[in-house]
């Protein structure tokens, strides 16, 4: 059976990701499937430098604005609707494209990756959330490091929710959950795809974080976050944990002040930006796109050429 082609085009945060797709989406009939896991989430538009309507210039996107900031999205979730979406435009005879910088989102897509659902066990969760709660988030990523220390490299300590699920999958299976993802990771992909990652020079790309979190500012972050307040969500929702809503929460709670907050939410955001490099670095098949020595235009010539030899052949 012939595979269907699928475009991927991600890179680090600030990179810019969103106008290039647009270009990208128009010149090979394409639509695009969002694989960010915050831009999904109502409401949280300035802090995730959603796409706005007028920019999407007629191009459909899929996997934005469709969940509300209290409802549960995670690699599964986001693995069902994705394919979903996928199958819907390869029937319209259009090109899909994964946009976004979620590294571990395109990978289970690309290689159609089984996260596996174990059963829970919840007994043994609550005893991992009891002993975060009593002794923090390191002692947890501790026990991991002992068990599996390369999935201990991979996750931050501050992730919980991510180093539960990995204690957790060791304890019900006996296997790393490392060891499983590697052997996923592996498996042909069930697509013909591109897989190109966006970068520029590292000083450059933290000077551009830096002037995004100022324009957030701007445009008015601290007050989306009291909006999303006033309506009942709260610091511990996983979207409200993500980058520009737990520092901007924390300054509202008077834990810092302004300038503490912006301070930290651009030291974090340059951090996530060298993690995610870091992660696009180990994939396979990857097609590295350097924009400091091309222009949009030639970036598109570039893409272009190798979907038709690689993609679209």
């Amino acid at each position: 059976m012939d595979k269907k082609p699928l475009i991927v085009l991600t890179g680090p945060t600030a990179v810019g990701k969103t106008s290039l797709s647009i270009k990208l989406a128009k010149a090979v009939n394409g639509e695009i499937i969002s694989a960010d896991s915050m831009q999904v989430y109502r409401y949280m538009d300035i802090g995730t430098a959603k796409i706005k309507a007028e920019e999407m210039d007629g191009i459909p996107h899929y996997l934005i604005d469709e969940y509300d900031p209290d409802e549960e999205f995670n690699v599964f979730e986001f693995k069902k609707q994705a394919k979903k979406y996928i199958d819907d435009v390869h029937s319209k005879g259009k090109v899909p494209i994964l946009v976004g910088g979620t590294g571990f989102y395109i990978q289970a897509i690309l290689y159609d990756i089984d996260f596996t659902e174990n059963d829970t066990d919840y007994e043994y969760r609550s005893e991992l959330e009891e002993m975060a709660r009593n002794y923090g988030g390191q002692y947890l990523h501790d026990k991991l490091a002992e068990i599996d220390p390369e999935s201990a490299k991979a996750i931050h300590p501050n992730n919980k929710k991510k180093v539960i699920r990995a204690l957790e999958y060791y304890f019900l299976s006996g296997e790393k959950i490392s060891d499983h993802n590697k052997s996923q990771k592996d498996k042909e992909s069930p697509y013909n795809y591109c897989y190109f990652v966006l970068n520029k020079d590292r000083a450059k790309l933290y000077n551009d974080i830096n002037k995004r979190v100022d324009i957030m500012l701007e445009e008015g972050l601290v007050e989306e976050v009291k909006h999303l307040s006033h309506m009942g969500y709260s610091s511990d929702l996983v979207s409200m944990k993500g980058l520009g809503y737990k520092e901007i929460l924390e300054y509202l709670a008077g834990k810092s002040t302004l300038d503490e907050a912006i301070n930290i939410l651009k030291k974090e955001t340059r951090h996530y930006a060298k993690r995610q490099i870091t992660w696009f670095r180990r994939e396979k098949d990857v097609i590295w796109i350097n924009k400091d020595h091309l222009n949009d235009e030639e970036i598109l010539g570039f893409m272009l050429k190798n979907i038709k030899e690689k993609c679209l052949s």
